[in-house]
């Protein structure tokens, strides 16, 4: 065809070029593109915007009359618009850069070198594949965080942050020119909620600790197109690690199946049809089948890590991961939904997916992809859709469909028969294997099958539920003692009857089936958390995080970044937030105890931590909601006037269990009594300020919600006790511990420790601790007031059963232990001030031996007596049942409890008497 021809159907095809066809002959359209010119570039920043459009309008024109008149391939194309976007935001980071630079100075780090943008293009544009109209996703990185040098310096992460928003504006604002893409910046850390630029340690930092599924893939197709080149593609090495796991990690493909599930629920609910890209048989379930490869087996295989598609795919051909006819024909289904795509999107510019409804659009498109007319074309579509949807439906088979009847499916099938009686369900267990099965399990199943949510259920729905129980009844025969953990199993999944989407994960899942049963074996308690937070369930999606719970600076970090999207004035959604991360955490901890991966100290230490991030998430919050209301608490000097919380008892200790109280004591710093709030909608006085903040935060903590509680809060070591206000300023709570508080009450001073709140604050209330505890005591008197406390306390708490020992209360126990501790500490604290370093027991008795307050021979019976009661604790928690003993069970530790007790106190117990 002559380049009249060529230019006739051009114009036919696409109005956009009809429009620009008039500023150029067919031989500037249809030649080769040029580059852009350095020289004589604008330096007035609307000459700039100007020239950046009418360059993309005049480039866009040719691509896409090369691309409707077949002289440039789909490959090329698609190279073409990736390379236009890239040197677009090539410049505008350039001259935008310029700008800030001239207001700023330029961004150093902390040895005075300079810092430099990273940009990377994700999607199509990583991929180097994109659309006619695509939006352009890009996420702003910079190499390091520090300060400009300029005459008005700000900080790296501003002058980035500026130079996001900058370029952003520069290529997507529309003037009279157009605009040059539309800039997508959603698929940054954090999303909307996070900043527009992040340092390259912290996004680093993020998609390791915060890193989602979805992000996974979306940094398959990552490349870095201006910038630091160098910077972004050492980031990306980093980051491998992330994306690709070292082993086959098939649980990818479940991600994949429920990403594109809930795609294709967002088609249907907006009745998209014959959608070129998200519709059946379209672009992304050819992509999805590429990545599912690539998430897989990029790990092990090097090959796979290839943000493009099409040399992908042309790799699993040839290595046999796909058969080669089948990579072949789903690239050049690949290369005619592209050309497809783009022509529709070249008639008028136009951001859209759907085949057109409209005689004259089809035409065009019939003449851009040289097809006779619409049927013609309307079946080649049909064609290659159906094609890729029935591979995309072959890699993400579902699991569920023609899967084998489960051992237990004909039991579960008469569970949820017609007018089943228990008795008989019964002799159908006994016979299954369920031995000693009594009529509750059967009883369960039947009230199960017969529940309102059950019969509600859709047909789907039911069947889910119909194969889980199967499943999960299988897992359960091949554990120590079905029966029971049959029985637990069932709780969760009653919890869930009515949730479709956790029957959906218990029936697809076999690893969350698998955990879920082994965690309902070894624990009551256990069972109980999943099924009053079933979100937990997800939790057990990857063994990795479940038997590796976070750590401190992670329940930090996440809880925060889980909060970053949630207003202030929603508190509902916050406190569930709250609630759900707590469960799901310390369900991850016991699944690591149980499993033996952290020892004693350490489930203490990580629940312990847990109880931390969620108390000053708590504080932060209900602090933000006050704020709004009635402002904050300002000193003469300007200063904003803290709350902060100390933590008693276990919690003080660093010794929590589960399902231990908080033992709480509220303190705030001074401010003269009749200083109002400021910056609120109402100004109210400090003291009522602060008492509404406690409160706020209790309720943050205690409330019971849909989600359960966080914690239970107690308040009883508060000065003065019960009839004591909420929260006390420092200058109250100091007093009361020099003037009043009795000698009980230094006893659990010496197990207090600041948790939350104002640095400032924690330092005096650690000072004012040391000076309390520090204080010389007379030894015998003590004694007496210690002692005489031990009997008040053992005969109003300790549990009394025939053949039974209460492990906490009873004689030799745990609390005589702490009590004997408490008591060298306060005896020789003002002599050996070393004492007070720690609050917990177990450091305090090292601390006492080496200060030769207690015989080293004391010390490790203590410690050993202490460590085996915490042990016999915590295992009976996970189980939900009391710390009682048989009486034998400790015979050896309470002898030495009781012999170290009597050393210390033999003088004052006969005085008593």
């Amino acid at each position: 065809m002559t380049v009249p021809d060529l230019m006739s159907r051009a114009r036919a095809a696409s109005r956009f070029v009809a429009q620009w066809a008039g500023r150029f002959s067919g031989q500037d359209l249809l030649g080769a593109m040029p580059e852009p010119s350095g020289a004589g570039q604008p330096t007035d920043h609307n000459e700039r915007i100007a020239q950046l459009r009418i360059e993309r309008n005049a480039a866009m024109a040719r691509i896409a009359a090369t691309s409707l008149t077949d002289v440039a391939s789909v490959a090329q194309t698609l190279e073409r618009l990736s390379a236009l976007a890239d040197s677009a935001c090539q410049r505008a980071v350039a001259w935008v850069s310029e700008g800030l630079i001239e207001r700023h100075g330029r961004p150093r780090d902390a040895d005075g070198a300079q810092a430099h943008p990273v940009i990377l293009g994700m999607g199509k544009l990583g991929g180097r594949e994109l659309n006619f109209s695509s939006d352009i996703d890009l996420i702003f990185l910079h190499t390091a965080d520090g300060m400009t040098d300029g005459a008005h310096p700000i900080e790296n992460e501003r002058f980035f942050i500026k130079l996001a928003q900058e370029v952003g504006k520069l290529l997507s604002e529309r003037t009279a020119d157009g605009f040059v893409f539309r800039v997508d910046t959603m698929l940054r850390p954090f999303g909307s909620a996070g900043p527009m630029s992040m340092s390259v340690d912290g996004a680093e930092e993020y998609y390791q600790t915060h890193g989602r599924e979805w992000e996974r893939y979306a940094m398959i197709k990552a490349r870095p197109i201006a910038g630091d080149i160098a910077a972004g593609e050492d980031f990306l090495r980093r980051l491998r690690p992330f994306v690709y796991r070292r082993y086959l990690d098939y649980n990818a493909i479940n991600s994949l199946r429920d990403l594109k599930r809930r795609i294709h629920d967002d088609v249907v609910a907006r009745k998209v049809v014959d959608d070129v890209k998200l519709g059946p048989g379209g672009i992304r379930e050819l992509e999805f089948i590429v990545q599912s490869f690539q998430l897989v087996r990029g790990g092990q295989d090097a090959s796979l890590r290839n943000p493009s598609l099409r040399p992908t795919l042309e790799y699993l051909g040839e290595s046999g991961l796909l058969p080669r006819d089948t990579a072949q024909k789903l690239d050049a289904s690949y290369v005619f939904l592209r050309k497809l795509e783009n022509a529709i999107q070249m008639y008028e510019d136009e951001q859209t997916h759907r085949l057109p409804m409209d005689e004259d659009r089809r035409h065009a498109l019939c003449v851009g992809l040289d097809f006779a007319n619409w049927g013609e074309l309307r079946a080649r579509f049909d064609e290659v859709a159906a094609y890729v949807n029935a591979e995309f439906r072959r890699v993400f088979a579902d699991p569920t469909q023609d899967a084998e009847d489960s051992d237990c499916a004909p039991l579960v099938r008469t569970a949820f028969g017609p007018e089943i009686k228990v008795s008989d369900l019964k002799a159908v267990l006994l016979e299954k294997g369920f031995s000693g099965a009594d009529e509750s399990l059967a009883q369960r199943l039947v009230d199960l099958a017969q529940s309102r949510l059950v019969r509600g259920l859709s047909e789907a729905a039911g069947l889910s539920l119909h194969r889980a129980l199967g499943q999960l009844l299988d897992e359960c025969l091949r554990t120590d003692e079905p029966t029971r953990t049959a029985e637990r199993v069932l709780r969760v999944v009653q919890s869930v009857a009515g949730r479709s989407t956790y029957l959906t994960l218990l029936d697809q899942s076999a690893v969350v089936r698998a955990h879920l049963v082994r965690l309902c074996a070894a624990s009551q308690w256990v069972t109980e958390q999943i099924a009053a937070s079933p979100a937990v369930l997800d939790a057990l999606l990857d063994q990795r995080t479940l038997y590796a719970p976070p750590g401190r600076d992670a329940m930090t970090s996440e809880l925060a970044a889980r909060f970053a999207g949630v207003p202030v004035q929603d508190v509902e959604t916050g406190m569930d937030l709250l609630r759900r991360y707590r469960n799901e955490v310390t369900v991850r901890i016991a699944a690591a105890d149980i499993s033996g991966s952290l020892p004693l100290v350490k489930v203490s230490d990580h629940l312990t931590w847990l109880a931390e991030a969620v108390l000053s998430a708590a504080m932060e919050r209900a602090m933000l909601e006050l704020k709004e209301s009635h402002g904050l608490v300002v000193r003469e000097d300007g200063s904003v006037a803290g709350l902060g919380a100390i933590a008693y008892g276990k919690f003080g200790g660093i010794e929590l269990g589960y399902g231990s109280d908080l033992d709480l004591v509220f303190v705030h710093e001074d401010v003269p009594g009749d200083v109002e709030t400021s910056g609120g909608a109402r100004s109210i006085v400090a003291a009522a300020w602060f008492a509404r903040l406690t409160q706020r935060i209790i309720h943050w903590l205690s409330t019971l919600t849909p989600a359960g509680r966080a914690y239970e809060v107690d308040l009883e070591l508060r000065p003065s006790g019960q009839s004591g206000p909420v929260v006390v300023s420092l200058k109250s709570f100091a007093a009361y511990q020099r003037d009043k508080a009795w000698t009980w009450e230094h006893q659990a001073l010496t197990r207090a420790r600041y948790v939350a709140g104002p640095v400032a604050l924690g330092e005096q209330v650690e000072a004012l601790r040391r000076e309390v505890l520090g204080r010389r005591r007379e030894p015998k008197k003590l004694a007496k007031e210690i002692v005489e406390m031990r009997r008040k306390m053992r005969g109003h708490l300790e549990k009394r059963r025939p053949g039974a020992w209460d492990v906490k209360q009873g004689e030799g126990g745990v609390i005589d232990s702490e009590f004997l501790t408490q008591y060298l500490v306060l005896r020789d604290a003002a002599d050996r001030p070393e004492l007070l370093e720690w609050s917990d027991n177990w450091r305090q008795l090292d601390a006492l031996a080496a200060a030769g307050s207690l015989p080293p021979e004391d010390r490790s019976d203590l410690i050993a007596a202490y460590r085996a009661y915490r042990a016999f604790a915590h295992s009976r928690a996970l189980q939900s049942e009391e710390a009682l003993a048989t009486e034998e069970r400790f015979a050896s530790e309470r002898a030495h409890v009781r012999a170290a007790w009597k050393r210390q106190f033999a003088e004052a117990e006969e005085s008593k008497d």
